[in-house]
């Protein structure tokens, strides 16, 4: 399979992010770090790409190589993964990532990650839909014996719902309230959000909801996932 191979299924791919509304060529480009005419030129089939600005574009797009090669050429595999990034609190409501607002990225399996459905409150379908977050000290301790700081914190942007993901089981939410970033329960009380720790020793916080805001601007995501260092 040759280079220009690779570049037209790219093309493709890119095309695709783009006709569904995913993302906009002008987006790529700021967060592949690149300048909008580099990505334009090569969408128009007047310039390839090196094989590191490749990668940077595959990152953006969360996908492999092996991603680029057709199904029938492709060397068998049990699993597929997805690189799932790695950010920082202050970027959390963001819609999506510049790269050097990405501290890096781990990779989950796709089927592991299909499994997982959405509950959307609010409109985010153009959102990079899973983030990876380190729980914090204040985490830690709020959410005891559940959670421990350091602990990594896969959270499902797309599911701001406060509807139970399962039956009389409560979700655990990442919440933003102003430069803070806390893992709670959730509940909504009037306008007023009502964030419970699992450590009865905490206190609970409370989040005033702002006029021509609803819950939905608060609450980050699901924490659908966590992994512990050993």
């Amino acid at each position: 399979m040759l280079m220009a191979d690779l570049h037209d299924r790219l093309r493709e791919l890119v095309g695709e992010r783009v006709q569904s509304r995913e993302l906009t060529g002008t987006e790529l480009a700021r967060r592949a770090g690149f300048q909008q005419a580099h990505i334009s030129n090569f969408m128009n089939q007047r310039r390839g790409l090196s094989l590191e600005a490749m990668d940077r574009v595959l990152q953006v797009l969360s996908l492999e190589v092996r991603d680029l090669i057709p199904p029938e050429r492709q060397v068998p595999s049990d699993v597929a993964f997805e690189a799932v990034p790695v950010v920082s609190p202050a970027v959390l409501l963001q819609n999506d990532f510049a790269q050097n607002e990405v501290q890096e990225y781990l990779r989950f399996k796709r089927t592991f990650l299909r499994r997982l459905h959405p509950a959307a409150a609010s409109q985010r379908d153009n959102w990079q839909r899973f983030v990876l977050l380190r729980a914090d000290r204040d985490a830690g301790e709020a959410l005891r014996p559940r959670l421990v700081a350091g602990a990594m914190m896969l959270v499902d942007r797309h599911y701001n719902s406060l509807q139970p993901y399962r039956k009389r089981e409560p979700n655990l939410y990442v919440v933003k309230d102003g430069s803070r970033c806390l893992v709670r329960y959730v509940e909504l009380h009037g306008n007023q959000l009502t964030l419970r720790p699992e450590n009865q020793r905490c206190a609970l916080d409370f989040i005033a909801i702002a006029r021509g805001r609803t819950f939905a601007d608060y609450v980050v995501g699901r924490v659908a996932h966590v992994a512990f260092e050993m």
